[in-house]
C-alpha cells in the first residue's frame, strides 16, 4: 500500500523542511548580486504567492512570472472569430475561464451569449466530443486552448475520431519555444528559469536542451508544492554561485528527459509546430499546434475561412502585456483592484483562472504572513 495524499503533501509542506532550505537560499544569495528568476506556469504563480514565497527570500532575489497562463496568451483575434461564428448560430464550447476573455472589441464569449450567441462551457474536449454525439443536427466547434498539457487530449480524440459536426479552433502553444525566446531577450534580463512541470512531463526535459545551449542560463524543471518551489530556486542559485548553468531535475517524480513519447507522438502526428502569436509577447517560431492538411476536415480555421489570431487590443490603459511578459508585477497596472478586479475583470491577466493578476488578487493579501509564520515555529 502507498502512502495517503496527505501524507505525502505534507512532506512537500513541512516547515522545518522549508526552513532548512531558506536557510540555505539566504546563504548562497549573500554571493550573489540581483537575480531575477522566471517561471512560465500558472499553477507555479499560484503556490508562489498562496503561500507567500517571495517574502522569504532574499532582497536580491526576484522571482517573476512569465507567459504561463493560456488564456491570457490567446489572441484576441481568435476569441473574436469564435465570437463570430457564435452569433451566426454555430455552437462554440470552451473552457470557463476561456469563455470570459474578452476580444479585440472588450466582447468576450460570455458577453456574446447574453447577446444570443450560441456558447457553451465544458470541462474537457471529450465533453465537447460527447455534447456533439449527442446533437448530430447542430454544428459545433470547440475553442481549444492550452499548452502541451492540454493538447495531447483533443490530438487523441480527432486520431480515434470525431463526430462530424464538431470542428476545433486550435489555440494550441507548445511552451520550450517561449522559454527561448524569454531566455535570450535583453530587454526582461532574466538570469535563471523554473521551468513547468506538468508541461515538461509531455515534453521532457530535451525539448529544452537546445534554448539552454543557446542562452546558458539555469533551468531547473519544478513540482508545485512549496518545497518544489523552495528548491527549485535553491539549486538556481547554487548553480550561479559555482558559475555552473545546467539543466536539472527538481520534478523527478514526474518529469524525465525524454518525457511522455506517446503524447508526443500523437501531438506530432495531428499537428504541425509552426510560429504562432502569444498575445502580448510576440509571434514566437515552432510554437503555435496547427492541424496537418491530413486533419483539415476538424479545422475550423479552414471550414470557415478564419484568420490567423495576431492581435493584441488590450484595454487602454491597461498592463496586461508587461504583466504577461512579467516586466511588471500587477499591482503596477493602473486598473489592478480599481476597475479590473476578479469580479469585473478586464485584461485577460485578471480573466484566467492562471493570470498573474487574478493570482494576486485572491491569494496575495491572504498569503502574506501564512507560510512566514509556520516555519518560525
Amino acid at each position: 500500500m502507498g502512502m495517503d495524499l496527505k501524507k505525502i503533501l505534507s512532506r512537500y509542506r513541512d516547515p522545518k523542511i522549508a526552513r532548512k532550505i531558506i536557510d540555505g537560499i539566504h546563504e548562497l544569495a549573500k554571493d550573489l548580486s540581483d537575480v531575477k528568476i522566471m517561471h512560465v506556469c500558472g499553477t507555479h504563480e499560484w503556490t508562489i504567492t498562496h503561500w507567500g514565497i517571495r517574502t522569504l527570500l532574499p532582497e536580491n532575489v526576484e522571482v517573476r512570472a512569465g507567459p504561463g497562463c493560456p488564456v491570457c496568451i490567446t489572441p484576441a483575434s481568435e476569441i473574436d472569430s469564435a465570437i463570430k461564428l457564435a452569433l451566426d448560430g454555430i455552437h462554440v464550447l470552451t473552457y470557463g475561464d476561456m469563455s470570459r476573455a474578452k476580444g479585440s472589441r472588450m466582447i468576450s464569449l460570455e458577453d456574446c451569449r447574453a447577446e444570443g450567441g450560441k456558447v457553451g462551457i465544458v470541462y474537457s474536449f471529450m465533453d465537447a466530443v460527447k455534447e456533439a454525439r449527442e446533437n448530430p443536427s447542430r454544428e459545433y466547434v470547440f475553442l481549444g486552448a492550452g499548452f502541451e498539457t492540454t493538447a495531447p487530449i483533443v490530438a487523441y480524440g480527432v486520431l480515434k475520431g470525431i463526430p462530424e459536426n464538431l470542428k476545433v479552433i486550435s489555440v494550441h502553444r507548445y511552451v520550450p519555444p517561449a522559454v527561448g525566446l524569454l531566455a535570450e531577450s535583453e530587454d526582461l534580463g532574466i538570469d535563471a528559469f523554473i521551468n513547468p512541470g506538468h508541461a515538461a512531463t509531455i515534453s521532457g526535459m530535451k525539448a529544452y536542451k537546445p534554448y539552454f545551449d543557446r542562452c546558458r542560463k539555469p533551468m531547473v524543471f519544478a513540482g508545485f508544492e512549496p518545497i518544489d518551489i523552495l528548491l527549485a530556486i535553491y539549486m538556481i542559485l547554487k548553480q550561479l554561485r559555482e558559475k555552473a548553468p545546467k539543466m536539472e531535475n527538481e520534478y523527478t517524480r514526474s518529469v524525465t528527459w525524454e518525457g511522455n513519447l506517446e503524447a508526443q507522438k500523437n501531438l506530432h502526428r495531428v499537428f504541425d509546430f509552426e510560429e504562432g502569436y502569444w498575445r502580448g509577447v510576440a509571434v514566437i517560431p515552432d510554437s503555435c499546434m496547427n492541424f496537418k492538411q491530413e486533419f483539415s476536415h476538424v479545422d475550423a480555421k479552414k471550414a470557415y475561412g478564419l484568420g490567423a489570431g495576431k492581435g493584441d487590443n488590450f484595454p487602454p490603459e491597461a498592463r496586461c502585456a508587461e504583466v504577461i511578459k512579467g516586466l511588471i508585477n500587477p499591482p503596477e497596472c493602473p486598473l489592478y483592484m480599481k476597475e479590473c478586479t476578479p469580479a469585473t475583470p478586464i485584461g485577460p491577466t485578471m480573466v484566467g483562472v492562471e493570470g498573474t493578476c487574478r493570482i494576486w488578487a485572491q491569494h496575495k493579501v491572504a498569503a502574506s504572513n501564512r507560510i512566514k509564520e509556520e516555519v518560525k515555529k
